[in-house]
């Protein structure tokens, strides 16, 4: 019996197991079939997706997507800046117009309302114009031009009549009605166009896929923007639209339009040195005479008096000296001051804030340039009002298209930033720098002769100091930046009552003024020999320039690559210097 009823239980345990068995393969069949069906899920999903993108493509390629066209869009030189746009641009009676703000935003970032003469001054390269609001005309480089269309003052919002200032901002424009687009291209860049070789799709991008902006049909020409890496060429259509398109759509490719670019009157580094100064004395005779690295020199030829007029002071010997330079290779950029005679702040106020006598003073200057065959002016204007900072801006952003369209040059003297408010606080140096040809850093007078305490006249660490300012803070182009260093200094006495007084010495006549036994010390912050000494009770001091000092200053140019070096001024040298400053600018 026990036998038995093990046995039983035994076939109940083998039936359990077998069961069990069964049951977990079925669970194992399950479980793959289940995993089967998300696979194919999967795959389902994935060719909805091939096949979505396929249809989208095949509309990108089938169907032009085009641009907003509630508003006129605006190319120019082949850049859709539509949306860039402060103000809507307006197409009436067939004249385009164009807001102030985006003038000043891609054409004149100086443009300017004349509030004395209700006009708009604008400038650009070459070219000073003046608008009004009421008569259809303009001038342009002082001459007055008949138009169809003035300045308009809509809603607050000043619009200028574009397509009547072709000539002044040097632009093609054509408005294209079909497509609401306006290009705008510049006259004095590069432009190529192509044939295009069979019909093609423009694509908005060179993607996989990508929106079709227009359509191009064979024999058609486009404007080849620029090529791509990856087999794509950039064109602008005859609709005005920008897109890609392979580069075996096009064939034929020529170049209708050339770079115009102006021609550098230096090649290399400026070395200019200010010559005899004097609004009264005759220009020195220098015939037979070289001076060795020197490119330009700049006489003191014109200058504005206390009553505000334009003076010169050539005559046959200015004439003769302009020949000698000419005849040496030199170019002449004259100087025109506004002089040291009484009341000339309020006199060179007076001409500053007057867009007429801005006006007069440009014209006199171009006409002087003209007559005497100059290759350049040096406007040195000083001692002005801080108030007045702008509209010396004004004066240089008016005078220097003036300037270029006879082919020549513009330089402006400025002073360091860190200054009087008659003395440094009257210049807006990143105007000047990016306006004209050349700023020229008078780097001098760091202690100047009231000063109620002996120093240096352009110690090295002050120079360069300053110079960072300019490139930095001031924001100005290191190759349009003239270093100026003096041919001079000064002897410091101190007298024992507390006194002081100082003597200018020229560099050549440093050794003829110091005892032959001074000692001189070598400082190298200031990088210049320094001497003291007593005299007759009083200390005497001394902040040498010398060759060394001039040779450590002039290494400055190339150390920041700067535009080239000034020096004031000539006669006042050692003559070995000319040899020095040559080595220093190689």
């Amino acid at each position: 019996m026990k036998q038995g009823k093990r046995m039983r239980k035994n076939n109940i345990d083998k039936n359990e197991i077998r069961n069990g068995v069964q049951t977990g393969n079925e669970q194992v069949n399950q479980s793959k079939n289940i995993k089967k069906k998300k696979k194919a899920k999967k795959r389902l999903l994935i060719l909805l997706a091939i096949i979505l993108l396929l249809f989208i493509a095949y509309l990108a390629n089938d169907f032009i997507i085009f641009d907003n066209n509630d508003k006129t869009n605006l190319v120019i030189n082949n850049n859709n800046v539509t949306s860039a746009l402060k103000n809507d641009v307006l197409v009436e009676n067939d004249t385009i117009y164009v807001s102030k703000d985006d003038i000043k935003n891609f054409f004149d970032k100086y443009i300017y309302i004349d509030e004395e003469n209700n006009k708009i001054v604008t400038t650009y390269d070459k070219k000073v114009a003046t608008i009004g609001f009421e008569d259809k005309k303009i001038n342009i480089n002082g001459s007055n031009k008949k138009i169809y269309a003035h300045a308009e003052n809509k809603d607050g919002k000043i619009y200028l009549p574009i397509s009547e200032m072709k000539e002044v901002y040097g632009i093609d424009i054509d408005y294209i009605k079909d497509t609401n687009v306006i290009v705008i291209d510049s006259v004095a860049r590069e432009q190529k166009k192509a044939m295009i070789s069979k019909d093609a799709a423009v694509k908005s991008s060179t993607g996989f896929i990508s929106k079709t902006v227009d359509r191009v049909q064979k024999n058609d020409y486009a404007v080849v923007v620029s090529k791509t890496d990856n087999g794509w060429t950039k064109i602008r259509t005859k609709t005005g639209k920008i897109g890609y398109v392979k580069n075996d759509v096009l064939v034929n490719e020529v170049t209708v339009r050339e770079n115009m670019e102006d021609e550098k009157q230096i090649d290399g580094k400026v070395n200019l040195v200010w010559d005899f100064f004097s609004q009264y004395a005759k220009a020195p005779n220098r015939s037979g005479e070289e001076i060795d690295g020197v490119n330009v020199v700049s006489p003191s030829f014109f200058y504005i008096n206390g009553k505000g007029e334009f003076k010169e002071n050539v005559g046959e010997t200015g004439k003769n000296y302009i020949k000698w330079a000419h005849d040496n290779g030199y170019k002449v950029w004259p100087m025109v001051s506004n002089s040291f005679e009484e009341n000339m702040i309020e006199t060179t106020s007076n001409i500053m804030n007057s867009f007429e006598k801005r006006q007069e003073l440009i014209e006199k200057i171009v006409d002087v340039c003209v007559e005497y065959k100059l290759d350049g002016i040096n406007i040195d204007f000083e001692n002005m009002k801080k108030a007045d900072k702008d509209m010396f801006s004004r004066f240089i952003i008016e005078l220097t298209p003036r300037i270029k369209e006879i082919g020549l040059v513009v330089s402006v003297d400025v002073t360091a930033p860190d200054g009087g408010e008659t003395w440094s606080l009257c210049f807006d140096r990143n105007v000047i720098g990016h306006v004209a040809d050349y700023i020229i850093f008078m780097a001098y007078d760091q202690t100047s002769v009231g000063s109620k305490k002996a120093g240096t006249t352009a110690g090295y660490n002050w120079v360069e100091i300053n110079l960072k300012k300019f490139l930095v803070t001031e924001e100005i182009d290191s190759n349009k930046i003239i270093l100026a260093v003096p041919f001079y200094t000064r002897l410091w006495t101190e007298k024992s009552d507390g006194d002081l007084s100082s003597n200018t010495v020229n560099m050549k006549g440093i050794d003829e003024v110091l005892p032959n036994d001074v000692d001189k010390k070598w400082l190298d912050d200031v990088k210049q020999n320094y001497v003291e000494y007593e005299e007759k009770g009083n200390t005497k001091k001394m902040w040498i320039e010398d060759l060394d000092s001039i040779k450590e200053k002039a290494s400055l140019i190339n150390k920041y690559n700067l535009g080239g070096i000034a020096e004031w001024e000539k006669d006042k040298e050692d003559p070995d210097v000319w040899k020095v400053i040559k080595d220093a600018l190689k």
